[in-house]
């Protein structure tokens, strides 16, 4: 009796291809995403005042821990991982806020306040679906927009030189670097192929790092000093604090970012052609706060999914998780190296300065193009924005504007993502939730007129002419019909 095969079609994200494509393509998404990855550990490493040699230490320590967690993702296991082609990696959600604590615990608190609120996010996976309406676009473009601006100070004080009390901060040789890294990345995002412009960032500070050499501003004297391969240090830092305070101002960055991989889930799912049912969501979460529990053990912060490597896969069409799981197997490597992470930190602060305004830019660029799906017809939505942005801009404006308030509202409010996370979720609960008692009259910002105005409108305009109700009017009060768009 003839055995029949089973010749059910593999999934997309099931594809196993060559060794030889698995380690190109993979290697793709180590070098799409490595500039991003590597930027978090250097700006929480410097705003902790570690040494460079710690500094290196938080890079390799944050590249094994998106490489495992990657590995997490992809492969999966019993009720963690979406198995889907996700690249994991350091957050940028938590950059801002991590700061802040760093202020007042030292990086200990940035540890114990990652691993309280992942455990946290770990425990409302199961009716997250049911508090994500708290989190709409709205909220969502709010937040992503605030972390890009706040991470701005962080770029101009990298293209100043990076130390405040180093003779040559501000001088004109290191913010002509930051410059020239800047026009760099310009150059490349407009006359290179598609694949050199997506890695353009990690390019030009590459070349950024070369003219800094050249002109005797880069210093890698000290990347030889230590091992070459090394395990990662279990609690190198010192053994996490748990500061209340900490916690809460973490939680709210953990909110976001599992709405952030809630969409690259959903995302990824689309371009692949993958289902992606409740219970594949919950396992893709439940990887991203695992992961984030575990990799301050080895001195990293929060993780979640690249939305950067969601869109390589659409671009490459390469949709094998497989390829991506090479790609973690990159990252554990290079963890491995604590000399990459050595040469990382040696990389001049204006050069990555240059970079750094674009990286940042684009985050916030992210949340405007958010805000932008935003429905503003009829409702409070533009105030919720308004308020929320202006109160999560105070402590960038003025950072000592809570200072003679206690220590817990320091550190809840010292982080503008934090401050306009809280104020956007509160309007949106008061405004668009909680809709008893609001006025049935138009506030001046529902009323306010959208500013804008077409070509054909004005091109038929001569001394005298007046519009009147969308009609356009000689001097002598006889309707002109206004000239078509075309005829110009």
């Amino acid at each position: 009796m003839a055995v029949e095969e089973n010749t059910t079609p593999l999934s997309p994200e099931d594809e196993k291809l060559s060794i030889g494509a698995n380690l190109a393509y993979g290697l793709q998404h180590v070098l799409t995403m490595y500039g991003g990855i590597v930027a978090v550990p250097l700006i929480i490493g410097q705003a902790s005042g570690l040494t460079p040699a710690d500094v290196g230490l938080l890079v390799t320590a944050s590249l094994f821990a998106g490489g495992l967690a990657t590995i997490l993702q992809t492969i999966g296991i019993p009720f963690f991982g979406s198995r889907l082609p996700l690249v994991q990696g350091v957050s940028f959600s938590g950059v801002a806020t991590m700061i802040a604590i760093t202020g007042h615990g030292g990086i200990q608190a940035v540890l114990g306040a990652v691993i309280a609120a992942s455990f946290i996010g770990l425990l409302i996976t199961p009716v997250f679906s049911r508090i994500t309406r708290f989190f709409p676009p709205i909220v969502t473009g709010i937040v992503i927009t605030t972390i890009g601006l706040t991470l701005m100070p962080v770029a101009a004080g990298w293209a100043m030189g990076g130390n405040r009390s180093a003779p040559d901060f501000g001088s004109q040789a290191n913010i002509l670097l930051a410059a020239a890294t800047l026009v760099i990345v310009l150059l490349l995002s407009k006359l290179a192929s598609a694949a050199i412009s997506r890695l353009s960032i990690l390019l030009a500070i590459i070349v950024g790092t070369g003219i800094a050499y050249a002109a005797g501003i880069a210093d890698f004297s000290r990347v030889t000093n230590g091992p070459l391969v090394a395990l990662p240090q279990i609690f190198h830092f010192g053994y996490p604090l748990f500061d209340t305070a900490a916690i809460i101002s973490m939680c709210i960055v953990i909110m976001v970012t599992l709405v952030e991989t809630s969409a690259d889930i959903l995302a990824v799912g689309e371009i692949v052609g993958a289902k992606v049912d409740a219970r594949r969501l919950g396992d893709g979460l439940r990887a991203d706060m695992l992961s984030s529990i575990l990799a301050p053990v080895v001195g990293s912060f929060t993780q979640s999914a690249f939305a950067q490597n969601v869109g390589l896969v659409a671009v490459t069409g390469i949709k094998s998780r497989f390829v991506v799981a090479t790609g973690g197997l990159f990252l554990v490597a290079l963890g491995l190296l604590p000399i990459v992470g050595r040469i990382v930190a040696a990389v001049p602060s204006s050069v990555l300065g240059g970079a750094g305004l674009v990286l940042f830019g684009t985050v916030a660029a992210s949340g405007i193009r958010t805000l932008a799906k935003v429905d503003y017809e009829n409702n409070m939505n533009l105030i919720i924005v308004a308020t929320s942005i202006g109160f999560g801009m105070i402590p960038i404006a003025s950072p000592g504007f809570y200072e003679h308030f206690p220590a817990w509202v320091i550190t809840i409010f010292h982080s503008g993502i934090s401050s306009a996370a809280l104020m956007a979720i509160t309007l949106n609960l008061l405004f668009n939730h909680l809709t008893t008692g609001n006025s049935d009259q138009q506030s001046v910002f529902v009323a306010g007129a959208e500013r804008l105005i077409r070509y054909q409108d004005i091109a038929g305009l001569h001394d005298g002419d007046y519009f009147l109700n969308g009609k356009l009017y000689d001097a002598n009060g006889a309707e002109v019909p206004l000239v078509p768009l075309e005829a110009h």
